[in-house]
């Protein structure tokens, strides 16, 4: 974004939405992850209730943030170019925001059904998570080590 052609046609679009929740989502999120995955069995001593619904949580999110940033990223273009078009005649081609947001629907449903996937799998993390909690109670798991 440090070039002036390409933060001319990014600015104020999706894309810079889209690489912030990718840093967001991505980075910090499956940050977050790993450590409540590695922290349970430590903390808790027990192991993690299943590692076939960790794995599932780990695709969800992998491919939800995938769907999520590549489409916000591909309207962010989509908008830039489309607010910058001219006609021949110098006016503008899309003089009508609304034209730039019928465009960018498809899109949107993309980035719900991305979203809705990283949610998904954030709700199998908490399953799991409290199913390993409860297996530590069931077996009385000593804590004050």
């Amino acid at each position: 974004m440090s070039v002036r052609a390409i933060n001319a046609l990014s600015h104020y679009t999706d894309w810079t939405i889209g690489h912030v929740h990718g840093g967001a989502l991505g980075w910090n999120g499956f940050i977050a992850f790993g450590m409540i995955y590695y922290l349970i069995p430590k903390l808790w001593k027990v192991e993690v209730f299943s590692k076939k619904l960790m794995m599932a949580h780990f695709w969800l999110a992998t491919i939800g943030i995938v769907l999520y940033i590549t489409s916000m990223w591909t309207s962010g273009i989509t908008q830039g170019l489309m607010w910058k078009a001219f006609n021949d005649n110098g006016t503008l081609k899309y003089p009508e925001f609304i034209e730039t947001v019928t465009m960018l629907v498809p899109f949107y449903w993309i980035r719900l059904i991305g979203g809705l996937m990283y949610l998904a799998g954030m709700i199998i993390m908490v399953y799991n998570f409290i199913m390993s909690l409860k297996e530590a109670k069931r077996i009385g798991a000593d804590l004050s080590d």
